[in-house]
């Protein structure tokens, strides 16, 4: 799998999720900077992943999701990036955003390890889309091949009603 940042190959730390894989055990920080684990897990969920909230691309993303994401229910929805917790919340405030969950993989790095997402050395997460069903294995994945650009939104609207 080939991602480009700017149009320059990067290296990514971790191995690429597919299809049918278990998502192993991670640890990241809530907002009030306690712990969120793979055991915090129930029913059907999607984690966006973001290089940072505070970017033009990410802030429209997230935006975009949880306005259309908002509408489906029973999917519980979480917005991973390496942004510090505060600035996080700060930025979900500023924007009205409360149907999204943020998660900062900022402390441990181990959820980018675990999703084949970290950035090296940039010690950020390249963006992707992974849709887990509700026994952990992975239902759908989407890795944005230049980190810059917007996933293809229909295609994970498409796979989250194909899961429900």
């Amino acid at each position: 799998m080939n991602i480009t940042f700017h149009g320059n190959l990067i290296q990514l730390k971790g191995k690429p999720l597919q299809i049918g894989d278990k998502l192993s055990d991670f640890t990241l920080r809530k907002n009030d900077l306690s712990d969120f684990t793979a055991n915090d897990l129930s029913g059907v969920t999607v984690f966006i992943t973001v290089p940072s909230l505070d970017t033009p691309v990410c802030d429209l993303e997230i935006k975009r999701f949880h306005k259309d994401l908002s509408k489906l229910g029973k999917v519980k929805v979480y917005a991973v990036s390496v942004d510090l917790p505060f600035a996080q919340q700060r930025w979900c405030g500023a924007n009205g955003v409360d149907g999204i969950e943020t998660l900062s993989d900022y402390a441990y790095h181990n959820f980018g390890e675990a999703t084949g997402t970290l950035i090296q050395p940039l010690e950020l997460l390249t963006r992707a889309v992974i849709i887990l069903g509700s026994d952990r294995s992975v239902a759908y994945v989407q890795y944005v091949p230049e980190v810059t650009n917007h996933p293809d939104y229909e295609a994970v609207y498409q796979a989250i009603s194909s899961i429900q």
